[in-house]
């Protein structure tokens, strides 16, 4: 394997970073939030930690200029890298991708991708492994993305701003606990693997990063009669989370809960009518939708 890639410059060397930036002109585009990996030992540990096999198909977003490609591609059966950012196309395309035959460079914006399509096509419908370096204003309505559309998934492995990863895995009762928490936690089994300090990026972010696996659930945890229902009553209740449930629902037209129903579904539930939302558990969420459907 090694010889096999022997002419490839790693891109985790920061020396070689700097040279392929100077040869394209390339400038940092702050609206794509581009922060790239100049750390080869927290490259390795990323993809290690996502489990890449040579049996896995990978799909890579944001790939910047191939830092982690180059590893994945070496790892990997194949690989798809989707970029948003047309500039760095001829850079992953003729130049830091050169070598490997088994990566295809996607130009696209993730969120219009067909991704259940490119699964069936490239791994004929078996759950694929992503891997990513999301920056923070795009986080979430990626990873909701993925589970939501019904992709058929191993695992989403991503770098993410240090605080919304911790985000992700807290329980009730913490400040940072949301519907993000509740999300993620209904569909995969998160943990954080890895802590990247900032220095470890070209440019130098302001905060630091986590890494976090979030293994794909077969079933969901708990069992729950409308998800649709149970997400809508969520986002409600943090929309405004230092109101009682009672208003926040309730005051949410599109959700068409009275005031006497929740009361019902709550004390069924032997929940009192002033809780919030921030206090209750995912189980309690869908007991609480399982009541108000009753």
């Amino acid at each position: 394997m090694a010889q096999r890639f022997e002419n490839v410059k790693h891109l985790g060397n920061p020396t070689n970073t700097i040279e392929v930036l100077q040869k394209y002109g390339f400038s940092f585009q702050k609206k794509y939030g581009q922060n790239f990996l100049i750390d080869e030992n927290i490259v390795r540990k990323i993809v290690r930690e996502a489990g890449v096999t040579a049996d896995d198909f990978v799909l890579e977003i944001g790939p910047g200029i191939g830092t982690m490609t180059q590893i994945l591609c070496e790892e990997a059966r194949e690989v798809v890298a989707v970029e948003i950012d047309k500039k760095l196309i001829p850079i992953l395309e003729n130049d830091t991708l050169k070598f490997y035959d088994n990566v295809t460079v996607i130009n696209e914006d993730v969120l219009k991708l067909d991704i259940a399509k490119l699964a069936e096509e490239r791994n004929s419908g078996r759950p694929i492994k992503v891997v990513a370096n999301l920056p923070y204003y795009i986080t979430t309505p990626i990873i909701m993305g993925l589970f939501e559309s019904g992709v058929p998934l191993s695992s989403v492995t991503v770098m993410v701003q240090k605080e919304v990863a911790d985000r992700m895995q807290v329980g009730p009762g913490t400040k940072d606990y949301g519907a993000l928490s509740l999300a993620v936690q209904y569909y995969a089994k998160p943990q954080v693997v890895l802590t990247v300090p900032a220095s470890c990026f070209m440019p130098r972010p302001n905060v630091d990063s986590a890494v976090i696996r979030l293994s794909r659930y077969e079933k969901p945890p708990v069992q729950v009669c409308d998800e649709k229902l149970m997400f809508g009553i969520i986002r409600a209740s943090f929309n405004q989370r230092r109101k009682t449930m009672t208003n926040s629902v309730c005051g949410c037209t599109e959700l068409g809960i009275s005031k006497e129903q929740l009361a019902a579904a709550l004390e069924k539930c032997g929940l009192p009518t002033a809780v919030r939302g921030e206090a209750l558990t995912l189980e309690q969420f869908a007991e609480l939708v399982n009541a108000l459907k009753s």
